[in-house]
């Protein structure tokens, strides 16, 4: 039973690592975006820093999943 829930963890953990990845690259291009004002860039650049930290939360909660899944 512990490993269903360790892989289903692991599939979660993983899309939501994408999701958080995804939301990354759309603020990065706004961030570069010289069309967007400063504030619209700074925003966009503080919130790509928090999806970076969210998107490796993710992947190594995915990675912790996976290899307790394995045992």
């Amino acid at each position: 039973m512990e490993t269903i829930k360790n892989a289903a963890n692991y599939v979660s953990e993983s899309v939501q690592g994408a999701g958080s990845e995804a939301s990354k690259e759309a603020n990065k291009q706004v961030a570069k975006d010289s069309n967007a004002t400063l504030g619209t860039r700074a925003s966009a650049t503080k919130d790509m820093i928090g999806d970076k930290f969210d998107q490796k939360k993710h992947e190594t909660s995915a990675d912790v999943h996976k290899e307790a899944a394995k045992h």
